[in-house]
């Protein structure tokens, strides 16, 4: 009896740390293609990629998952470069990648 609901326990602790995975992943794609149609640049691949996983301290002093994740964009459908998010549950609180000022830059500077 006792092996089954450690299994039971086992599984639905499984299923919990899958399901907040599969959230914050769709949350780091959401916001990977917001910033890469800010920027007016093209979102490669349709997707994000799990990079780090660490456990953190949230700002209320509770323990909770950093997870990290990485995309990429191209500028002219020739290149590819590497964006990045962090996300502490889901909230964004690391980014590197395609910025809005970008786009200006790059359609009204030729000497780029």
């Amino acid at each position: 009896m006792s092996t089954l609901l450690f299994l039971m326990i086992a599984g639905a602790l499984g299923f919990a740390l899958w399901n907040s995975a599969r959230a914050a992943a769709e949350r780091a794609e959401a916001l990977g293609r917001d910033a890469c149609n800010s920027a007016g640049v093209q979102w490669l691949d349709q997707t994000v990629h799990a990079s780090g996983l660490r456990v953190n301290r949230g700002h209320n002093g509770r323990l909770g998952f950093e997870r990290s994740f990485r995309f990429e964009y191209s500028r002219d459908g020739h290149d590819r470069q590497i964006g990045k998010l962090v996300l502490r549950g889901d909230r964004l609180v690391g980014f590197s990648g395609p910025l809005a000022q970008d786009r200006e830059r790059t359609l009204y500077d030729t000497s780029i």
